[in-house]
């Protein structure tokens, strides 16, 4: 069985679309959200609706969570007043986590880290005791087995894509951005091939895809429903470059 592994829409119907038309392609059985399907790009209601209909599984991000909250903000206000009650009621009933079994493995997904949706951890530049704790179970962590430690973590959060194996035995992997990649800018996510909810050993993988989209359409889509910073978040896609990265 192939699990596609998507997060970090933010909006951004237009790399959604593409990344759908790619799984459906290769005939993948189910495909499991990360969170932050909105804000940033114009479409959120929109990716709301496309997520309830096509993933198996979604989870919550700090994006998610934040945008059901009170922000002095022009931006956020304009990217709220996109989304409808009731998908304002979904973003806020999506869980913490999922763990599941895979070809014997045990598997945690989550948005950003075992701590919150709004702990960030950078595996390029984090120590190993960070990249360590984020094995460990939380408050909002109720894992399948209490002793056993996940041997795969995968997250989103940090828009750039990796593969790390942790000691011992242990994988780290982040599944990228669909909509909003800040390493290559392109559609991104990851897929899990293995035995799905089996305990018994069994082959396993995890592979990065990149799949190319209409930038452009996407920029002038946000320009033409009016969306605030248009030129931050046309910078991020064309170059996969941060608005809050510091400038020389």
């Amino acid at each position: 069985m192939a699990i596609a592994i998507i997060s970090d829409i933010h909006g951004n119907l237009t790399a959604l679309e593409a990344v759908l038309h790619h799984i459906k392609e290769r005939k993948i059985d189910k495909i499991f959200c990360l969170g932050d399907l909105i804000g940033k790009g114009p479409s959120g209601l929109e990716v709301v609706h496309k997520i309830r209909e096509t993933c198996d599984m979604v989870l919550q991000g700090n994006w998610d969570d934040f945008i059901t909250k009170p922000i002095d903000s022009e931006e956020i206000e304009w990217h709220q007043k996109q989304l409808e009650g009731e998908a304002m009621d979904y973003l806020q009933s999506l869980p913490f986590h999922y763990d599941f079994y895979m070809s014997g493995k045990y598997i945690r997904l989550y948005h950003a880290s075992a701590k919150s949706v709004y702990h960030r951890i950078i595996p390029m530049k984090a120590t190993t005791k960070e990249k360590n704790e984020m094995f460990e179970i939380s408050e909002w962590i109720k894992p399948l087995e209490q002793e056993r430690k996940p041997d795969v973590i995968g997250f989103g959060d940090i828009h750039a894509a990796l593969i790390e194996p942790i000691q011992p035995q242990r994988t780290l992997f982040n599944c990228g951005s669909v909509g909003n990649s800040l390493d290559i800018p392109q559609a991104t996510f990851a897929i899990m091939h293995g035995n799905y909810q089996s305990k018994q050993e069994g082959p396993f993988s995890i592979e990065i895809v990149r799949i190319p989209y209409d930038i452009e359409r996407e920029i002038h889509q946000a320009e033409i429903m009016g969306m605030p910073n248009v030129a931050a978040y046309a910078l991020e896609l064309r170059e996969g470059r941060y608005r809050g990265a510091p400038t020389k």
